[in-house]
């Protein structure tokens, strides 16, 4: 009896394939339903009643379905390295290792940096093919690391792949959510022990870790300083390897990351202020997933804000008819409260300070982002980051005025002039505002 429920096997012709049938496949699956699947069950895939132009379940399906690994409850591999920390039951999470079922250099399974301008089904098979092993922990525990968490700390200080040896409880299951707003994860069981070999460390990351003198952001802002990318410092932040020693504490994934953003961003804010404004107005324009990213950079005084408009029929925006836009700002001497945007505040704000920084310049920055339905799912803060590194990239069209600069950077988008206008606390400033040197 396959257990994949009767009322969704309609699914059966898009997770088979010619090495694994149908039922093989279904019993390896946990299938949930959030919200309730009536829609899916319409539509088909067939129909698009969500109004994106590709149904992100059956994506997510035909990801399972190119996925021929057979599981068991070993799984031997080249970890990326990857390592996750749970969120749900904080203080006490789950933690444990991520291992594909396959040997060699696998570190593109868990490296953002190297993501961008990748097909979206190329990206979800890296995320499907790492399993979870794992196990719980209090976040205090980074403070006195018992074996466990000391194994899971050196596979984040691994400079390559390690290989790695997983022994789960069970099998573990393939998730397949029937929701298109969720990120896609890949299967999870809990872990009965980890073996690893051959870990070859970073020794730059290894030697903050035993500075247990070392505050947590000095050890980030530095080995940033030295190279080591973001996403590592994520990891690292995220198992407890940095900070002085009886404060550090495991910090869920998510967590992590927008704490490394922020406070890499916050240094190199305080880097920028001392440089010269740049003398010409700028615009900056990218587009990539069915996103148009634009920024417009002042000669002015640091100050940043950062608004996203989502159009119907988007993964934030499913029951309107019109684009909800929402953003936050920040003056000078910075903001004391979490952006009500959320990571993606702190990942733009990264990406514009490193172009300014590296240019050694100092500038107002307003950045604005609409995103319409080709972006059929959420694929993480990661591609915010990126995208607004690459934008930043790209070369500006310069303008002697502000308005010369918002006319041309507002004809990228699809929102109405007005709207932006309205919706941004710094272009209204600068188009109502008069300022001391036009006297």
């Amino acid at each position: 009896m396959v257990s994949l429920p009767r009322r969704i096997t309609w699914l059966s012709n898009v997770i088979s394939s010619e090495k694994i049938g149908f039922e093989e496949v279904a019993r390896s699956i946990e299938v949930t339903e959030t919200p309730p699947a009536w829609m899916c069950l319409s539509c088909r895939g067939a129909k698009l009643l969500c109004g994106k132009p590709r149904c992100p379940i059956i994506v997510k399906a035909q990801a399972i379905g190119r996925s021929n690994f057979s599981y068991s409850d070993k799984i031997s591999g080249s970890s990326p390295p990857g390592v996750f920390v749970g969120r749900i039951g904080y203080p006490k999470v789950s933690i444990g290792p991520m291992v594909p079922p396959q040997y060699g250099d696998t570190s593109i399974l868990d490296t953002p940096e190297f993501w961008l301008g990748r097909p979206l089904e190329t990206i979800i098979d890296y995320r499907y093919s790492l399993v979870r092993g794992n196990t719980r922990a209090n976040v205090e525990d980074a403070a006195n690391p018992g074996r466990t968490l000391q194994q899971l700390q050196e596979l984040s200080m691994a400079a390559r792949p390690v290989d790695s040896e997983l022994q789960l409880t069970k099998a573990p299951r393939k998730t397949l959510t029937l929701s298109e707003d969720t990120q896609p994860f890949g299967p999870s069981a809990p872990m009965e022990r980890f073996k690893t070999s051959n870990v070859s460390v970073e020794r730059k990351i290894e030697k903050s870790y035993y500075d247990r003198d070392l505050k947590a952001a000095e050890a980030i802002f530095s080995l940033y300083r030295d190279g080591i990318m973001v996403t590592r410092l994520q990891r690292s932040l995220s198992i407890g390897m940095f900070g002085e020693g009886a404060r550090r504490r495991l910090v869920p994934t998510r967590w992590s990351i927008t704490a490394v953003d922020s406070t890499i961003s916050a240094r190199l804010i305080e880097k920028v202020k001392g440089f010269q404004t740049i003398d010409k107005y700028r615009v900056y324009s990218y587009s990539v997933y069915d996103n148009q990213y634009v920024a417009i950079l002042l000669p002015e005084p640091w100050r940043f804000e950062w608004i996203e408009a989502w159009f119907p029929n988007t993964t934030w925006n499913q029951f309107t008819k019109e684009p909800y836009v929402i953003g936050d700002y920040e003056e000078y001497f910075g903001r004391r409260t979490y952006a009500k945007v959320g990571g993606c505040y702190y990942s733009t704000r990264l990406a514009v300070t490193e172009a300014l920084e590296a240019e050694r310049r100092q500038a107002s920055a307003i950045v604005l982002r609409e995103t319409y339905p080709g972006y059929i799912m959420p694929l993480g803060v990661w591609n915010v980051r990126e995208s607004i590194r690459e934008l930043m990239r790209q070369r500006p069209t310069i303008h002697e005025s502000f308005g010369s600069a918002l006319a041309a950077a507002l004809a990228k988008m699809r929102i109405p002039s007005k709207k932006w206008k309205a919706s941004s606390v710094l272009i209204s400033r600068e188009l109502t505002q008069a300022k001391i040197t036009s006297y």
